[in-house]
């Protein structure tokens, strides 16, 4: 399997097999700490090949430099199922609210499937 797409947005949905995801951006910038981001879209692409159309589990972990977490663990399954290609597609979409930073730094956003760590992605948390 394969990330095709890990991004933080404003906006995201699925709709009917397709991704609508409004502006991107990996750089959060406050005024003042500690502070709360009221809302943001984490989209996931994964492409699997023929021979993972089986249940996976994921799991999305946060944690700042420190090794501290940031938010609670999102995590559930995805059931793969091929429509007659060689490969297949899932999307995960989650919105999050009420995101609390204590200061600026960076959070990784950490992707697992099956266990098994697959990507990350950055979220830096600047101060204007």
């Amino acid at each position: 399997m394969t990330t095709e797409l890990f991004t933080f947005c404003d906006f995201a949905q699925e709709t009917g097999g397709k991704l609508t995801i409004v502006g991107t951006f990996d750089t959060i910038i406050t005024k003042n700490f500690p502070c709360v981001h009221p809302q943001l879209s984490v989209v996931i692409r994964l492409r699997f090949n023929i021979s993972e159309f089986y249940r996976h589990s994921f799991r999305i972990e946060t944690r700042d430099l420190d090794g501290e977490v940031c938010m609670n663990s999102i995590s559930g399954k995805i059931d793969v199922r091929g429509v007659g290609n060689a490969t297949a597609v899932s999307h995960l979409v989650f919105c999050i609210n009420g995101l609390h930073f204590k200061n600026a730094g960076v959070v990784n956003f950490v992707l697992y499937i099956d266990d098994r760590e697959l990507a990350f992605l950055p979220l830096y948390v600047r101060k204007a």
